[in-house]
């Protein structure tokens, strides 16, 4: 049991209705989960409305109510919180719930399209091997030192991601590694950390079914940097046209990086191939097992995000020559037949070409390229012809596929797709909706040598229809096919 008017320090309230030195069970926003004595918080969110459910709430047990807005009556012995913002109140009860834990470990929060779940896993994988206890909260997983826990958003609720940190602080944790979103940031989700630096990776177009224009979304990320404390550093790509956009208005100690243009960290790539990447990195060479310009960057951004944390230079250089790749991100199989097969989470237009660029600059051209792509449902649709396009741009050939259709009609998703394939490249691309029969048609269209692109997907092993998650591995279900028909 906590005391109610603990938890709210710092929370701005505007009335108060009730007593605040009442003991609290636990903190929710989720009516159903509340029980005898519980503190409930009523979110105001895209799909529902928590305002809706406070006599739910109450009627489950809950004896504090959090709102924007007091009910029209009043229950007896509950107490009433009317605060601005529902969400940024969360965010420092929750905080305040566990003991501020993000006060208490070396926090870094990461943001920007691409490269968010490869840079914060690598970071762990890193400060692991420098003998560091560490802890991950990213897209693919959470971890708390070496025990694991399944992530379910990039940037989970304020309620889970200081649950976690206090774990981390249980288990003598002393960094922490986040990948911070858009709507993480824009959702109040990462108010009341602390953080002791930013990175900034990349802005491209992405998530415009959530943010109205491309500006708030820029927008939304830069207002992470501009929260970080003077005590902390924000560590930007500067090659990105919006990576000095992100540096303009924070106080923290302000830091880039660059493979182009003049920065603090520099790298320089002096081979490029599918077995890794040779570097100059402020002038030395190293050998990592990552591949293509894009995972250059993500390499620097580490070795810079390392070097403001205080390790040494050339032991991470050595460490950096240690990382294994991240699952999902440029994960490739050769099979026995000397096909090769790439599946990756490009699921962004700036990715995607990313991610074929780079496989074009290493192949011989010898070969073809057969690239599978989707595109989720109920998403940014306008997305979908620019991804269509590139891969029918950039490939030999290019199968239109389904990724997660959710509750869309998967055919009319390849129908807005397709809109975007030029003419000159209409006979390259083919449209299956069954994403498995995709993938064994690239699969029996390859020849020894070629090269296939599964690309949207990456780490996930399930594939979403309807509102129903069934398994589906896009790795393991091309393994399976290229060694059923190569035996």
């Amino acid at each position: 049991m906590i005391i109610l008017k603990d938890i709210l320090y710092k929370v701005a309230i505007e009335v108060v209705h009730g007593a605040t030195d009442i003991s609290i069970g636990k903190i929710d926003f989720d009516s159903r989960k509340i029980e005898k004595n519980d503190a409930f918080v009523a979110i105001r969110g895209s799909i529902s409305d928590g305002h809706d459910y406070i006599q739910k709430a109450i009627e489950q047990g809950a004896v504090a109510i959090v709102c924007d807005t007091f009910p029209e009556t009043f229950e007896k012995g509950v107490t009433y919180i009317q605060v601005k913002d529902t969400n940024k109140a969360l965010a420092f009860m929750a905080a305040n719930y566990f003991g501020n834990p993000s006060e208490n470990l070396k926090l870094v929060g990461i943001t920007g399209t691409n490269g968010k779940t490869t840079i914060a896993s690598l970071l762990y994988q890193l400060f692991k091997k420098a003998g560091f206890k560490v802890g991950l909260l990213s897209t693919v997983k959470i971890l708390v030192e070496d025990i694991e826990y399944k992530a379910t958003h990039t940037t989970p609720d304020s309620i889970t991601i200081n649950h976690y940190l206090k774990e981390m602080i249980d288990a003598g944790v002393e960094y922490c590694f986040m990948e911070v979103s858009s709507h993480g940031v824009h959702q109040k989700r990462t108010e009341a950390l602390h953080f002791v630096g930013g990175v900034f990776t990349n802005l491209s177009h992405d998530h415009l079914d959530y943010h109205p224009t491309f500006s708030e979304y820029r927008d939304v990320k830069k207002s992470f940097f501009d929260s970080l404390p003077k005590s902390a550093f924000a560590l930007s790509n500067i090659d990105d046209k919006n990576g000095a956009v992100m540096l303009q208005n924070t106080a923290a100690r302000k830091r880039t990086y660059a493979l182009k243009t003049y920065s603090d960290f520099k790298a320089q790539i002096l081979e490029n191939q599918l077995s890794g990447l040779l570097l100059k990195i402020d002038g030395n060479e190293v050998w990592v097992k990552l591949i293509g310009t894009f995972n250059a960057y993500n390499v620097l951004a580490i070795y810079g995000t390392a070097i403001e944390l205080g390790l040494d230079s050339l032991e991470t250089l050595r460490l950096l020559s240690e990382l294994e790749s991240v699952s999902g991100r440029f994960q490739y199989i050769v099979s026995t037949a000397n096909i090769t097969a790439i599946v990756d989470y490009a699921h962004t237009p700036d990715a995607l070409e990313n991610v074929l660029k780079t496989i074009n600059d290493i192949r011989t051209k010898n070969e073809q390229l057969i690239t599978v792509v989707g595109c989720g449902g109920n998403r940014d649709k306008t997305k979908r012809p620019i991804m269509a396009g590139i891969a029918s741009e950039l490939s030999d050939k290019a199968i239109l596929t389904s990724d997660n259709p959710r509750n869309e009609d998967p055919q009319t998703i390849i129908e807005e797709m397709e809109k975007g394939v030029a003419a000159q490249n209409y006979k390259k691309v083919l449209a299956i909706t069954d994403r498995k029969q995709a993938i064994k048609t690239a699969c029996q269209l390859a020849q020894p040598n070629d090269i296939i692109l599964i690309a949207g997907k990456g780490h996930e092993t399930y594939q979403e229809i309807n509102g129903v998650r069934h398994d589906f591995d896009d790795m393991k279900i091309v393994k399976e096919i290229l060694e059923q028909l190569h035996k």
